[in-house]
């Protein structure tokens, strides 16, 4: 659509040299986190650093053999397609809370789906008769017990928890 003289697209107001204000203001934005950030001595590796960090880290129980796990043998635990750890021991997933931003970030970034997307799943399982979701946990503390207290067991937790008592499992 070309717009009329003296407009711009879908009714914004133009400015004295006929562009539209919007993208002014953003580049505008950018430049005032740009300039904070250096003032504050923030590099850019270090903003996209922060911006790639993970939102949440999978751990199991310290006595699981494991170094490292898939994506997919994640979601398959998490999801209860697969019951059991690779040397047999019976795997005991937990959530942290519906409606955590951790859980939402997990997910959404290895269940591939939003936590209520998930719900649904569960709700569909439970209406059948095929199964019960995993347990859930209110606060990190919690999934840390709970992944603690169970030799097969897997959960996540923010970033900033305490993982010292358990085991870190990278995803690769």
């Amino acid at each position: 659509m070309i717009p009329r003289h003296g407009s711009a697209p879908h009714g914004a107001p133009l400015t004295r040299s006929g562009a539209s204000p919007r993208p002014r203001r953003r580049g505008l934005a950018l430049l005032v986190l740009v300039a904070l950030a250096a003032a504050h001595g923030v590099t850019s590796s270090v903003l996209a650093h922060a911006e790639s960090a993970p939102a949440f880290r999978v751990i199991i129980n310290s006595e699981n053999p494991e170094i490292y796990a898939s994506r997919e043998w994640v979601t398959n635990a998490f999801l209860k397609k697969t019951t059991r750890w690779p040397r047999g021991e019976a795997i005991h997933p937990v959530d942290l809370r519906f409606g955590s931003t951790v859980r939402e970030a997990f997910s959404k970034s290895i269940l591939e789906r939003s936590a209520a997307a998930v719900r649904n799943y569960w709700q569909q399982r439970i209406f059948t008769g095929r199964g019960v979701p995993p347990p859930e946990a209110p606060t990190d503390a919690d999934v840390l017990r709970y992944v603690r207290e169970h030799p097969g067991g897997i959960g996540y937790v923010s970033p900033q928890a305490d993982a010292a008592s358990v085991k870190v499992l990278p995803i690769r």
